[in-house]
Parts: C-alpha cells; sequence; structure tokens
C-alpha cells in the first residue's frame, strides 16, 4: 500500500505534470502551424490511452495474483523447511514434494499469463502511433501538393507526435496509479487512525500524585495490593466466556498460583492482569483502584510477564535477557545474575559464544525448555513488582522447576507474583491456590487447605501423582 501511494506521489505527478506541459507546448505550435492536420494527428492518440488504461488494469490484477501465489509459494517452502523434522518424522516428503509442484505449476500459469498481457504493451503503442505517422503523412503529404503547406512541416508533425506518445500512453497507466493509490490511501488511514483497545486515561482522569501516571520510581513502592474484584471475561471474537466472578488478591511477598484444567480462564486471567485485556465486567484492581485508571506505560514499567507462548528475537542471548531494560540499565553482570536465577546460565555458558550466541528465528536454535528459562531471565532482570508467569514451566524436568521456583520467591521477595499452571508440582510452594473449572472459581486456599478439602485441586494431585487414572484401592 504504501510502495502504491509512493507511485502516485512520485511518477503519476511527474508524467502528469509532463503531459501538461507537452500538450500546453506541442500542440499549440501544431494548431498554430494548421489545425486540420494537427487534429489528423492527434485522432489515434486518445485511443492509445484508452488501451494502455485496460492493458494495465490488466496487468495490475495479473500482478496482484502473481505476488498471491509467489508469496503462498514461498510460505510452504519456509514452513516445510522449518518444520523438516516432523515432515521427515512423518514420512511426508514425496506428498510435500506433490504439493509443491502443484502451487508451483500454478504460480508458473499466472506468470506466463501476466507476461502475455505484458507483450501488449508495445505493441499497442507502435501500432497506433504508426497510425498517427501515417495519417500526418497522407494528409499532410495531400496538402503539400496542394500547395497549402511546406515539406518540412509534415516532418516536424512527425516529431511531435512522437514526442507526444509516451505522455499520452502514461495518461492510462497514471489512471491506473491514482485508483490505485486511492484504495491503498484508505487502508493506510484505517491503519494509522485506528485507536488501541487498551489505552491509557487522560491524564486529568488518572490516578494523582501517589498513582503510576507519575514517573516509574514513585510507581516502583507504590504496588500494595493487586485485586481481582468479580472479574468476568468473554472473548469478543468468538463470544466465550472465559471468567465468571473470579476473586483473589495479591500482595508484595506472594506468589498466587491459578490452576485449573485445559481451557478453564487461566492464560485469560493471566492476561487481565496484565492489561492485554480489559475484563467484560468487574474491575481488576491495583492499590484498590481499577487498572485502567492508572497510566499503561508506568503499570507495564514495573511488571514482569512470561507468555505461555514463548517469543525470542533473533538477535543475541544477552540482548534477549536484557530486552526489557534500557541499555544504559543493562549491565553484564545483571544479565548474568538473571540467567543464573533463570536456571539457564549454565547452558548459555555451554554455547561456544555464550551470551553472544546468535538466536534463529524465535529461537529454533534452542531447546523448549532453553527458551522458557530465557523468557523468564528476560522478566526477572526487570526485578518486577507484579510478576505474571504464564505456564512457562511446561517444559522443563521438576528438578529445574523447583529451582527456579525457589529463585523466584528468592528474587521477589517485595513483589507480587502470579503464577498460572496445570501442574500442581509448580504451584505447591504457593501462598494460596485459585482453582478455575470452566471459567468459574471452584476452590481458593493454601495448598494445604484445598488438599484437606478433597475436590477438585485434591483430585487433580491424585491424578499427576498417578497418571491420569487413579490408584486402584483393594
Amino acid at each position: 500500500d504504501v510502495s502504491k501511494v509512493r507511485m502516485y506521489l512520485g511518477p503519476a505527478v511527474m508524467y502528469t505534470l509532463n503531459l501538461a506541459v507537452l500538450i500546453f507546448l506541442v500542440v499549440g505550435v501544431m494548431l498554430f502551424i494548421d489545425v486540420q492536420l494537427t487534429l489528423f494527428a492527434l485522432l489515434p492518440l486518445p485511443f492509445m490511452s484508452i488501451a494502455i488504461y485496460r492493458v494495465s488494469k490488466r496487468i495490475n490484477r495479473q500482478s496482484e495474483a502473481v505476488q498471491s501465489r509467489q508469496s503462498g509459494l514461498s510460505t510452504f517452502v519456509q514452513q516445510h523447511i522449518a518444520g523438516i523434522r516432523i515432515l521427515q518424522s512423518f514420512h511426508r516428503e514425496d506428498d510435500a514434494a506433490e504439493r509443491f509442484t502443484h502451487q508451483a505449476d500454478d504460480y508458473k500459469q499466472h506468470v506466463l499469463k501476466l507476461v502475455k498481457t505484458e507483450a501488449l504493451f508495445m505493441p499497442i503503442i507502435v501500432l497506433l502511433v504508426g497510425l498517427s505517422t501515417i495519417l500526418t503523412i497522407y494528409v499532410g503529404g495531400r496538402r503539400v501538393i496542394a500547395g497549402e503547406l511546406e515539406l518540412g512541416h509534415i516532418f516536424q508533425f512527425v516529431f511531435y507526435v512522437n514526442l507526444l506518445t509516451w505522455p499520452f500512453a502514461s495518461v492510462g497507466w497514471v489512471t491506473s496509479l491514482v485508483q490505485k493509490a486511492e484504495a491503498s490511501m484508505l487502508r493506510i488511514n484505517a491503519f494509522m487512525e485506528a485507536e488501541p483497545t487498551i489505552a491509557s486515561p487522560p491524564v486529568s482522569t488518572s490516578v494523582g500524585d501517589s498513582g503510576l501516571n507519575q514517573d516509574s520510581s514513585s510507581a516502583a513502592s507504590s504496588v500494595r495490593e493487586f485485586a481481582f474484584r468479580n472479574v468476568s471475561f468473554t472473548y469478543p471474537e468468538t463470544g466465550i466466556e472465559a471468567l465468571q466472578n473470579i476473586n483473589f488478591e495479591v500482595k508484595p511477598g506472594e506468589i498466587v498460583a491459578i490452576t485449573g484444567r485445559t481451557g478453564s480462564g487461566k492464560s485469560a486471567a493471566a492476561q487481565l492482569a496484565m492489561r492485554i485485556f480489559d475484563p467484560s465486567s468487574g474491575e481488576v484492581e491495583l492499590n484498590g483502584t481499577a487498572l485502567h485508571a492508572w497510566q499503561l506505560d508506568a503499570f507495564r514499567h514495573i511488571t514482569g510477564y512470561v507468555p505461555q507462548e514463548v517469543f525470542l528475537f533473533s538477535d543475541t542471548i544477552e540482548n534477549n535477557i536484557a530486552f526489557g531494560m534500557d541499555l544504559s540499565e543493562a549491565s553484564k553482570e545483571s544479565i548474568e545474575e538473571a540467567a543464573v536465577e533463570a536456571h539457564v546460565a549454565h547452558n548459555i555458558e555451554g554455547f561456544e559464544a555464550g551470551y553472544s550466541t546468535m538466536l534463529g528465528e524465535r529461537g529454533v536454535n534452542l531447546s523448549g525448555g532453553q527458551k522458557q528459562r530465557i523468557s523468564i531471565a528476560r522478566a526477572l532482570i526487570r526485578k518486577p513488582q507484579l510478576l505474571v508467569l504464564d505456564d512457562c514451566l511446561s517444559a522443563v524436568d521438576t528438578e529445574t522447576e523447583d529451582f527456579i521456583l525457589k529463585s523466584i520467591r528468592r528474587a521477589c521477595k517485595e513483589s507480587a507474583v502470579i503464577l498460572v499452571s496445570h501442574r500442581v508440582s509448580c504451584i505447591r510452594g504457593a501462598d494460596r491456590v485459585v482453582v478455575l473449572d470452566k471459567g468459574r472459581m471452584a476452590e481458593y486456599g493454601s495448598p494445604e487447605e484445598l488438599l484437606k478439602a478433597n475436590g477438585l485441586y485434591a483430585n487433580m494431585v491424585q491424578q499427576q501423582a498417578w497418571g491420569e487414572e487413579p490408584p486402584v484401592t483393594p
């Protein structure tokens, strides 16, 4: 879209001005010499503009189709190269090759159609310019014989016709550019003028001097309580109700775990805590004030978040860990300390380039557990006042998990921690546990209390201790 608008602002405007100036000067001279010969000489040129417009429009349409097929072909190759191990494991090489051949043939057919259409471009110009030249020589010759013109006027008119050829041809091309630029500009404006659904409130209505709309240093000392108050959330795209009337609170130095079966709304709760979404009803509160009343930038400055789906940049390990920090704040020592707390330092130091190791796309050259631990280090280095961990230990063994949880407890003595996990081994050290079932709060209390209650949490502990099947009693 940007390229199409640029083509309008550049070539389209330039050729339009060029055409206007040439028509004014050249046609004026031609009319001054002979009006009748001018009309015959210029007669085919408007038809050339119309023909070029139609051909250009067809070329644009076919070019978009070619680009779409090329994009699909590139995506197909990229996905299959990235997933080559899965492809080989399921022995689908022949099937993939057949589908690639089919897509490549489809792409080739569209390219050939485009080439055939483009082949019409120059012949149309040559045909109509030739017709204009023939008319000029024929009509001019008759008028020379009649003594109404001189022979040199014919050569002069042929020169002028050739001078006007490309400007007239560009009329159709420019018209097509203008139409495409207009459509592209509408899409660009829609993007540029889009308002984020999650935004900071106006400063005049945000929290006062003690709030997070002030500098981050005052914000860091102001987190006293973080709470969910009758929170419900429905995904707007699907209408699925993820959470219903959730209530809990967490204070600095505490770890509140959220657990439940798959699809119970655990990740939705983590995203609400980070204000990635706003609740459909109820309030997520910080220090007794609804989260949407705080300045968003300052709030996220004091948070650390480890999402369920880890994302690492194609950069060094060092820069990935320090991603959430200003360059002036992220020292080598703080990066190494965060890596130790996340129990990934020994893995990093085992690489030849150490912390300077370049990662592939999304950290493809790391194991799942290593990616998760680097993501944890990225959150811990910020020394967050609110730490939200969304099922970020699913790819590590229980021993590593225990080490990381102890590190988090140590490093976050003054931080409020929300720990989301479906593994009871991960949440056994939490101060309190929220047990979700189909988006509802089924149980709430300490792990010991919930275990004694013999409810859903106790059932999950039993199932995970003995596998999916409970032990058979004699």
